[in-house]
Order: C-alpha cells, then structure tokens, then sequence
C-alpha cells in the first residue's frame, strides 16, 4: 500500500514582545512546548514547535520578540529571531490589536516588506478586541504588506485557530518529515527543563526581579528507578537579588522548585527531583558559555 504523500515547511512566528506567540504556538502544536509568560521578552532561544496536520508536519519557530537591542543578550535574542525567518516556507506576523506596541511593531513592518517568504498576518485577542478597529487595522496593514492571508484568532481560546492551521498547512512544500511523529519540539529535555525553570522564576517574582537572571543546566541523569535527577543555577547579576530569589527562609526558591518539577514531571511523564542554587554572577550576560547553554548564538 502506498503511504500519502507527505509535505514538510517551516512557519516562523514573529511579532512585538508579548503579541502571545508562545501561546499561538502552543496552542497550533496542541501541547505546551514554549514558555509563556506575562513578562515580554521570555523567549530566549529559538524554541521550535512541531504540528502536525493530516500528512503534512510544520516546524514553528518561535522566534524572540523582536525589540531594539541594547545588551549583548538582546541582540543575540534578535539575530535568533530573524536567522528563524530566513528559511522560513511562510512568517507569521501576530499582532496584540489592543496593546499595538507601534515602536515595536513598525520595524517589523518594514522588515516584512522587503522579504520574499509568503507572509500571514494573524490579528490575536478577537475575544477581547473591538470589532470596527480591528477590521481598520487589518485593512491598514494589508494595504502596505502583501499578506497571502489574514487572520483572526485568539491564542489563549483556541478560537480561529483550527482553520488558520488548517490554511497553513496547505503553504507547506512537499518533503519528507524532519522530525518523528511523536516529538513535538526540538528543545532538549535539558533545555525545557530550564526553560519551566525559568517561568516560575517570573511568574513567581514579578517586579521584583528584572531581567539578569538566567537558568543554567547543570546535571540532567536518570535514576536507576527511572526518574530524573536536575540540578540547575539560577545565575542573578546583582548579590542583591540573591534574597529576593531564596526568599525567606528559602520559601520561595522552595515553592519555585515545586511548581518546577511538578510541570516538568507532567510533561516528561516520569517523576522529576529537582535541585535549584541561586549564584551571584555579575557579568553572566557577556559570558559566551551561558549563551551557548541558552540555545543562542554569540553575537558580538
């Protein structure tokens, strides 16, 4: 018996930070393979999503907002961001109609007008957003992009985006799957480990921590009774910060920890024992290691 023929492209999803790309992406893979979180800018590497639609499989890179760099490691987040469109099948360009971020949103723009690849816009948030204004961005911003299709969706819900994956899939090129059907992300274990990691650290410290953290793998082993050992630094770039991460009492690394390893063991299925240190680092940021460790390249 013959097997249907498959087809196999790569959609990159950019948009300003916090336009919900993790989430969409999320919710085209059908599990959660990207972090999201309240706090732009928490996509650091180049997270991949697989999905998958009848025989065709699309590669979603989840690219990080993309801003205007100041610090080494914003540009390093930048040059991920836009090496994940260049050998893209199609860009998506997701855009929060509510909280437009026009200063983040025009540079894409003006990227986007000037590159080859097939180009969706995908308007997020319709649950929430007033239907006359978005109707009037979406008009605006199809007179000046030649956008293959429109979009609107709400991420969060779900809601449109069963047809918007279903159009996608139909831009994909024939080829053979680059990725076996079960995996639905490229990220290593240790890498998503860290990732989770680092969700709880800003959804569980808000303000109070800026963005100088960062969560390195240490060890990643397999118990003889089957569940994983992790041992992870949170690196903080001031001493300063090093209390506000312990907590008192150590409470709140504690209770970092935990919700850790209760996703992490949901989402490897095996039960996880997770051991985090906080560590003072004061130029982590311009350390090439850390970076590598983070999945980004190192951008001069």
């Amino acid at each position: 018996m013959d097997q249907a023929p498959t087809q196999c492209g790569v959609v990159a999803v950019i948009g300003a930070p916090n336009a919900g790309k993790s989430t969409l992406v999320n919710q085209l893979v059908g599990q959660k393979v990207a972090i999201t979180s309240a706090k732009a800018q928490t996509t650091r590497a180049r997270m991949l999503g697989i999905a998958l639609f009848g025989t065709v499989q699309m590669i979603l890179v989840d690219t990080p907002g993309i801003f205007a760099p100041r610090r080494r490691l914003d540009r390093a987040m930048v040059s991920a961001a836009w090496e994940g469109a260049e050998s893209a099948d199609a860009v998506l360009l997701i855009i929060d109609p509510i909280k437009q971020r026009r200063h983040e949103l025009e540079p894409l723009l003006e990227a986007l007008e000037k590159r080859p690849e097939r180009k969706i816009l995908v308007l997020n948030k319709v649950d929430k957003a007033k239907k006359e204004p978005l109707l009037a961005l979406a008009q605006e911003l199809g007179e000046r992009i030649d956008f293959a299709e429109i979009f609107f969706v709400s991420a969060l819900s779900g809601d449109g985006v069963p047809e918007m994956k279903e159009a996608l899939a139909k831009m994909m090129p024939d080829g053979v799957w680059m990725y076996p059907e079960d995996q639905v992300s490229d990220a290593s274990e240790r890498l998503l480990a860290a990732e989770i990691t680092r969700e709880q650290l800003y959804a569980q410290l808000h303000e109070e921590l800026p963005y100088d953290c960062a969560v390195r793998p240490e060890q990643y082993k397999t118990r003889p009774d089957g569940s994983l050992e992790i041992h992870q630094q949170i690196v903080v770039a001031r001493d300063s910060q090093k209390p506000i991460v312990l907590g008192k009492g150590g409470q709140r690394i504690k209770a970092i920890g935990e919700a850790a390893r209760l996703e992490l063991s949901e989402i490897l299925g095996v039960k996880v024992h997770l051991f985090l240190h906080v560590k003072h680092s004061e130029g982590w940021s311009e350390d090439k290691e850390v970076f590598e460790e983070m999945g980004l390249d190192w951008v001069r």
